[in-house]
């Protein structure tokens, strides 16, 4: 039981399905993946109120060496406890999400097999209702259903489903919308996609391209799930950095960046200028803000004052800075709505963004539609997508560092720094405490005339502790530095850098 209850990560499940890495040992295997693939149905069954016989499932994968091995694992699993399962293939995981929701498909669960930016010899497994992902808790009980079987399957049923074409129609459908009194549609964009070899490539071929834009200078649009250019994540510095080369040499209005699973994106400007991190949420907001005036919009805990003024002040929104995970972001959002708050949007720094009009669902493809639909329109009045940025300043100096905690009750230890750090910002000159805050300590600070705000929490996965400052002037981290390392030092099982 022990075993496969640490396959657990948040709301997914993540392990290791390929050897050959030293240290790490393969502990998601075929059988696993039946396990599990029978737990969910039998799960299903409470959930949607049926009986397994009667349910139909829908397994997807992305671009990913062990697709097709935990593929035949979870269908096999469903198989075994009698219900329907329908192979999907190639897919990203919005679309399988949507096969709960689209008539033409309407399933009652989904397994998505993915584990999004994570190296090549890693997988894992998202799942999906009708409602939405599952949360934590979800995982948990299925992860402990799955810890009694054993597992016997050895067949399935053959039922592919082309799911990916009548997403791409979906998706088609909302351009033809947003852009009904724009002739031609996408003729005379030029907008350049990367996939990252991961299983978003058909967004250019399949959807740009088909509403008449022009795709010359999109990049690896192949699967091939060696990433073998970049990270297929559109946080990573070297990706950003790649598609910021494509978008300049080919002189594109717009470029579109994802990660291997398609539920998340970052955008870029013509001549390569990144709308990513702080500036990806200001320009989802910006999207959506005539249409939820005063709206509320949740993200993750490290984003910037910077990004909070442009929300607040100029698109004269509501800024609930929450917690790191994109289930926790999710969740706040659906929680303010249930409790009468206008909260349209839920999105973190890393890309998830999640609109209410779209299930709450985090979605890279309806995002860069979004940004796409508002790029044509504005190429028309001679702008371009970043008109929709204006007033939105940046830090002058950025700096995130991870400290290692080495402690045998690493969590314990912690907690510990973040009280005793909380305590200690509020006796020290310089420092100030800002609140409400929902996650580890963050303080701004005034020191010798360069202010700025940082941000110690606890990771949510590892034993680790990351460390964010950003400075509003040129210097200011290195007068903050020297405090925190002070501070730091008295502790024992903490790794300073």
């Amino acid at each position: 039981m022990e075993d496969i209850m640490k396959l657990q990560n948040g709301s997914d499940i993540r392990g290791i399905a390929i050897a050959g890495v030293e240290g790490e040992e393969v502990n998601l295997t075929e059988e696993i993946a039946g396990r599990i693939g029978g737990a969910f149905a039998y799960w299903l069954g409470f959930k949607v109120k049926k009986n397994p016989f009667d349910l139909k499932i829908a397994v997807g994968h992305d671009s990913r060496l062990s697709a097709d091995p935990l593929k035949e694992g979870l269908l096999k699993g469903v198989t075994m406890f009698g219900a329907e399962g329908y192979d999907a293939g190639l897919a990203t995981t919005p679309a399988m999400f949507m096969s709960t929701v689209l008539p033409q498909f309407d399933f009652d669960g989904a397994i998505m097999i993915t584990a999004s930016h994570l190296p090549y010899n890693k997988n894992g497994f998202k799942f999906f209702t009708g409602e939405g992902g599952l949360d934590k808790e979800d995982i948990t009980e299925i992860l402990r259903l799955a810890s009694r079987y054993i597992f016997v399957g050895e067949y399935y049923e053959e039922r592919p489903v082309n799911l990916m074409q009548m997403y791409a129609a979906y998706l088609r459908q909302m351009i033809s919308q947003g852009l009904k009194d724009v002739p031609g549609y996408l003729s005379g964009m030029h907008i350049v996609v990367d996939a990252g070899n991961g299983s978003s490539g058909f967004f250019a071929t399949e959807v740009l391209e088909k509403m008449g834009a022009d795709i010359s200078g999109s990049q690896f649009l192949e699967p091939d799930g060696t990433f073998p250019n970049h990270q297929p994540n559109p946080e990573d510095s070297e990706a950003l950095a790649s598609i910021s080369k494509a978008v300049a040499d080919n002189n594109a209005d717009l470029g579109i960046i994802f990660d291997t699973d398609g539920d998340r994106a970052a955008a870029v400007g013509p001549g390569g200028k990144l709308i990513a991190r702080d500036a990806i949420i200001g320009l989802a907001a910006a999207l959506a803000a005539e249409d939820y005036p005063g709206g509320t919009v949740v993200t993750d805990s490290i984003t910037s004052t910077e990004l909070h003024d442009f929300l607040e002040n100029k698109l004269g929104l509501k800024h609930y800075r929450y917690k790191r995970g994109y289930r926790n972001v999710i969740n706040k959002a659906k929680d303010l709505n249930a409790a009468g708050e206008q909260a349209f949007l839920a999105i973190e720094t890393s890309g998830h963004a999640a609109f209410s009009d779209n299930y709450f669902l985090d979605d890279g493809a309806f995002l860069a539609v979004q940004i796409i639909i508002n790029a044509a329109r504005l190429k028309r009045e001679g702008k371009d997508i970043n008109a929709l940025l204006e007033g939105l300043a940046a830090p002058e100096e950025s700096w995130e560092v991870r400290f290692k905690l080495t402690a045998d009750d690493y969590a314990a230890l912690g907690t510990r720094i973040i009280e005793d750090m909380t305590r200690w910002i509020s006796e020290t000159e310089g420092l100030s405490l800002e609140e409400p805050n929902y996650e580890g300590v963050r303080a701004n600070f005034d020191i010798d005339g360069c202010t700025g705000w940082l941000l110690m929490r606890k990771s949510l996965h590892e034993p680790v502790m990351p460390l964010n400052i950003e400075s509003t002037h040129k210097g200011g981290i290195r007068k903050v530095i020297p405090l925190i390392g002070e501070f730091l030092s008295k502790y024992e099982g903490i790794e300073m850098p």
